[in-house]
């Protein structure tokens, strides 16, 4: 796995970012919520991917708050 992607030059909006299980990394404007195999916004606030890494067994630990 590559590790946690760079998050210097994201929108203003963006404030938490996870990986989903297939390896997809994420930006969210709201902190999302968690489902079976990743997360999402709930249909509150914008979302933005920014990177694509190899599937993570531990993705359920990679949410952060950005700012």
């Amino acid at each position: 796995m590559g590790g946690v992607p760079d998050t210097t030059g994201l929108p203003g909006w963006a404030q938490w970012f996870a990986q989903d299980g297939d390896g997809t990394w994420w930006v969210y404007e709201v902190e999302p919520l968690q489902f079976h195999r990743g997360w999402y916004e709930n249909e509150i606030g914008r979302r933005l991917r920014i990177a694509a890494d190899q599937p993570n067994p531990d993705w359920t630990g990679t949410l952060r708050q950005i700012r």
